[in-house]
């Protein structure tokens, strides 16, 4: 099957491997855990835990595969601190495997006072640039990075992540506390900031592949991954 297509019965078939590779992989987990945003999600996604050469190579494989079938066209990559360094540099290798040799940098927290300085390490920004991280919660990190590449003079083009939660963002409010807003920080990034993002897969992919699980243990995760997404997807 071509990379993208989707399945007689409506699903990504890419997605559901994806799924399948971060469950077998422990990334992927079910449960409880509380998110940046103060909800409590019955799935968590750990992109650290791709944490040896063949989980990240294969990881890479997936990242390359989503963004060539998506048809975006980037002229380099830029890897945000931290995860979206290791993440930046697995795909730059793997599209140059694929015949797709492009420039790489990446920015540390930091700037440095000695050496070459700054902040930005790698190939000069330039040109149209695919920011490359794993998931998106509120857009920030997608923000900081925007600022540092046009600084730069190049063109903040597109945004690559491995899972789209596809759930509704909060903003800060003046007295300190939050709130929900109606769009997600990947809606965000498209709409107000311009960029165009492709995810490898969606919270939607992995309902799917709970779905097809049954009456097995994972299966039993379907209701309250699906609550959660009825209470506050987008």
């Amino acid at each position: 099957m071509a990379d993208g297509v989707k399945t007689a019965i409506g699903q990504d078939a890419l997605a559901q491997d994806f799924v399948q590779f971060a469950v077998d992989c422990g990334v992927l987990r079910f449960g409880e855990f509380k998110t940046k945003a103060g909800r409590m999600s019955p799935y968590f996604f750990n992109a650290g835990l791709f944490d040896d050469g063949i989980k990240l190579g294969r990881l890479a494989e997936f990242y390359a595969r989503r963004i060539l079938s998506s048809g975006i066209e980037f002229d380099m990559i830029f890897g945000p601190a931290y995860k979206g360094i290791p993440l930046g540099v697995a795909l730059a290798v793997e599209l140059a495997r694929r015949g797709r040799n492009v420039s790489f940098a990446y920015n540390r927290k930091e700037a440095k006072d000695h050496g070459e300085g700054g902040t930005l390490v790698g190939a000069p920004l330039k040109g149209r640039v695919l920011i490359v991280d794993d998931v998106m919660s509120a857009g920030t990190a997608a923000r900081e990075s925007i600022a540092l590449i046009q600084a730069a003079g190049a063109t903040p083009y597109a945004m690559a992540i491995a899972l789209d939660r596809q759930e509704m963002a909060t903003e800060q409010l003046a007295d300190g506390t939050t709130r929900d807003v109606p769009h997600s920080a990947v809606q965000y990034v498209q709409r107000e900031l311009g960029l165009q993002v492709c995810a490898v897969a969606e919270l939607k992919d992995l309902l799917e592949f709970l779905a097809r699980q049954g009456g097995a243990e994972l299966g039993q995760h379907l209701p309250r991954v699906q609550a959660y997404r009825d209470r506050y997807g987008v």
